[in-house]
């Protein structure tokens, strides 16, 4: 699947990566005691899956001298990692895994007071589409089924996601206008718990990744609607994609590393090599390929320009986001 800097970037935002500044690789900086490893999600989802891979990948290699400790904070929809990344005690030994959550907490949030140009770059390891999934119970086999049952039930269709304004929200909040549906939403502190209760028939559907849905997919449980992605996904060739369906239309999630505000340039520097290595092994580009994940490789002056061009797409994605809460 081809994905481009230049596409995701925006022309202003890529004409800012020639001025960019990277660190220079500093000699001698190590971690001196185990890494405080953040997940801006809770355990079994995309985002906690992803660092526990990099953990492996790190420890079987012997990448580094202490371990990468993963550490679930999932909170407020990513605002509990935000808040405690933030306040480290010491930047040099703390690194968040992020999502696109990175992007929208802080604007749905403003009273957290975060800033996300204060953190440190690290690594983007790649772009994760969007899909739509049904349990196969419900009898809807295609994208046309799906808005017809949805109209049909009229306001009562309940679907589930990671919170009103995150990743998935604004998905849905494009086909409820794209298609004039009335669906009730019920948040969930992660994908992975999302997923479970889709399979647990407790919610009717929902926008996932194809890694936090992948199990269910393969057990038979779970049916693919239509892909939110540039061109048809690979491990899913028979999916169509929502532009298929008439409508310039896509969404990625992001998966990148960033260090905490008031990192060292050594320690970024350190970091930024180590999660260039982890990024090359055979094992994360198996990764990419079995989850369906796009390489997206950018380095540090280039994921500043991303963050801030990010921003102003969310900024304007949430605002014409209306999902209903079930609370």
């Amino acid at each position: 699947m081809s994905i481009t800097k230049r596409g995701l970037l925006g022309l202003t935002a890529a004409a800012l990566l020639a001025t960019s500044p990277i660190a220079a690789l500093a000699d001698g900086w190590k971690p001196r005691k185990p890494i405080d490893f953040v997940i801006m999600a809770g355990a079994g989802g995309g985002a906690d899956q992803l660092a526990r891979l990099i953990q492996s990948v790190a420890e079987k290699a012997d990448m580094t001298p202490r371990p990468l400790v993963p550490n679930n904070k999932g909170g407020g929809s990513g605002a509990e990692a935000l808040i405690h990344v933030s306040n480290a005690s010491d930047a040099d030994h703390t690194i968040l895994v992020t999502l696109n959550s990175f992007f929208t907490t802080p604007i749905r949030q403003e009273n957290l007071g975060i800033d996300i140009q204060t953190f440190t770059p690290v690594a983007m390891m790649g772009v994760d589409p969007f899909v739509l999934w049904v349990h196969k119970d419900s009898g809807i086999t295609t994208f046309e089924e799906y808005v017809a049952k949805v109209k049909e039930m009229d306001g009562e269709f309940v679907m589930g996601g990671t919170g009103a304004g995150q990743e998935d929200s604004i998905v849905i909040a494009f086909m409820s206008g794209a298609y004039g549906l009335d669906i009730k939403y019920i948040p969930y502190d992660g994908g992975g718990a999302v997923a479970k209760d889709l399979a647990g028939k407790q919610i009717m559907a929902t926008v996932n990744n194809p890694a936090e849905a992948k199990g269910f997919y393969e057990a038979g449980e779970f049916v693919p609607l239509v892909a939110f992605s540039d061109e048809r996904l690979p491990a899913y060739p028979d999916v169509p994609t929502m532009i298929e369906k008439g409508h310039e239309f896509s969404y990625y999630n992001q998966r990148a590393v960033v260090g905490a505000p008031g990192m060292s340039d050594e320690a970024a520097a350190y970091y930024q090599d180590l999660f260039t290595t982890i990024y090359e092994s055979d094992e994360w580009q198996g990764y990419l390929t079995s989850e369906s994940l796009s390489p997206l490789w950018m380095d540090a002056g280039e994921q500043k320009a991303y963050w801030e061009t990010q921003v102003v797409n969310h900024k304007k994605q949430i605002g014409r986001a209306s999902c209903r809460e079930r609370v």
